[in-house]
């Protein structure tokens, strides 16, 4: 009597038994034909102005098809293959809004996820974790992620507060709560340098990870709990202005700019005692000419420093401004700073085609509703052919979403079976 074929075997594994190469999506895949589209932003250059005109519906089926292949390939027995699949899945989260695609398999997406953070090594963990926030990133601030945190924040807790789990690992896995957190990097604050204190380069990096991830959920914090950090840390956090660490230097200093501009919103009269001997050692810092630095890293110490020194000095705060196709938006605190600086590690290059079309990150930055333009209207105005491509990307996603609201939309719990 035959066997019967194990489920997903064509997926999963080659020629003689071997793990199967997995091709990933990245920015050679330019055309239309290997689906550039799930890459979004990712190479402007393949959209030229004389370009045919693209099958939004028809990619975006190519699109759900290759994605479903790559969570598949989540669930292989071979290690380099579920990474693949991962960062695969990460590239297309990143560069495409798959609001409806996601809603239906979260299920499947979150214990895939759940599966790989617990049986994999650091590598697979940490590609693991950047999916689980890509994916909050997609479903917004509904429900949806508020059942994916509950899944998945007991396991990244978990390996947070492991000692002996890979220092990796941890870094990627710190979106946890903020007493975890601070048992992390409140480390640093040690005067001693032995392998277990700052001189440590891998527990300095994990120690810079977990104060910007502090840091980040200390701004959505109420006032009063803000108040209560803000006597805990501001006397400590200068100590960390002398590690020999560049980019724990940066994070201190950029951490000290945020806790002051907050300290200043609850209280306008707020004074710091040791105000001179900080805005010293910041000077020191804007202006220093160690020739034993790298010249690159003095540059960029003295910039931040320059407009750290300015924040707590002056209450000044240098304004930036993003371009996204038509739109821009002014960061005007450190508090906005540091929100974007956080969504554009986690999304990369396609940071731009997010702020465009994800209703999640338009809410976080006050952006109102998604700015649709028609044909016509684009055609008048001096953007690229591949910026008006983005337009009709959000456009069909619109209609997409607007479609599935008379559909089922019950999660799709059945694939694994």
């Amino acid at each position: 009597m035959p066997k019967p074929k194990k489920r997903g075997s064509n997926h999963q594994r080659g020629a003689g038994g071997q793990p199967r190469s997995v091709q990933p999506f990245s920015d050679e895949d330019a055309s239309i034909e290997t689906m550039s589209h799930c890459s979004g932003f990712s190479d402007p250059a393949s959209f030229t102005e004389d370009g045919p005109e693209i099958d939004e519906e028809a990619t975006q089926e190519d699109l759900e098809y290759k994605l479903k292949g790559f969570i598949d390939l989540t669930l292989d027995k071979s290690a380099k293959t579920r990474q693949a699949a991962l960062e695969s899945l990460k590239n297309a989260f990143s560069s495409k809004i798959l609001y409806e695609f996601i809603m239906e398999r979260r299920m499947t997406l979150t214990d895939s996820i759940e599966r790989c953070i617990k049986k994999g090594k650091s590598d697979e963990q940490c590609a693991a974790a950047g999916l689980a926030c890509l994916l909050c990133v997609q479903m917004g601030s509904g429900i949806e992620s508020e059942e994916i945190f509950k899944t998945l924040g007991p396991v990244l807790k978990k390996i947070v507060c492991d000692g002996t789990a890979s220092i990796q690992a941890r870094q990627a896995e710190l979106y946890s709560t903020m007493e975890c957190l601070e048992n992390i990097f409140t480390k640093a604050y040690q005067r001693d340098r032995d392998t277990n204190g700052v001189s440590s380069t891998h527990n300095t990096v994990l120690h810079i990870s977990a104060l910007l991830a502090w840091t980040l959920l200390l701004t959505i914090c109420p006032m009063n709990e803000v108040k209560k950090k803000i006597e805990m840390h501001l006397h400590k956090l200068p100590s960390l202005l002398s590690c020999d660490d560049l980019n724990m230097r940066i994070a201190a200093g950029e951490t000290l700019a945020l806790l002051f501009e907050l300290a200043r919103e609850t209280d306008a009269d707020f004074f710091y005692e040791d105000m001179e001997l900080l805005t010293e050692k910041l000077r020191a810092l804007a202006t220093d000419g160690n020739k034993h630095r790298a010249k690159v890293d003095k540059r960029k110490q003295r910039s931040v420093f320059r407009d750290v020194l300015r924040a707590v000095e002056e209450r000044d705060f240098p304004t930036e401004m993003v371009k996204f196709g038509p739109e821009r938006m002014y960061i005007d605190c450190w508090v906005k700073k540091q929100t974007y600086d956080t969504f554009k590690d986690i999304l990369g290059s396609g940071m731009q085609y997010h702020l465009q079309s994800n209703d999640f990150l338009r809410n976080v930055f006050e952006l109102g509703p998604p700015v649709m333009v028609d044909a016509a209207t684009l055609k008048t105005m001096k953007i690229s052919r591949f910026e008006r491509h983005l337009y009709n990307s959000a456009a069909f996603k619109a209609r997409t979403k607007a479609r599935s609201k008379c559909r089922d939309k019950r999660a799709d719990v059945g694939e694994f079976f």
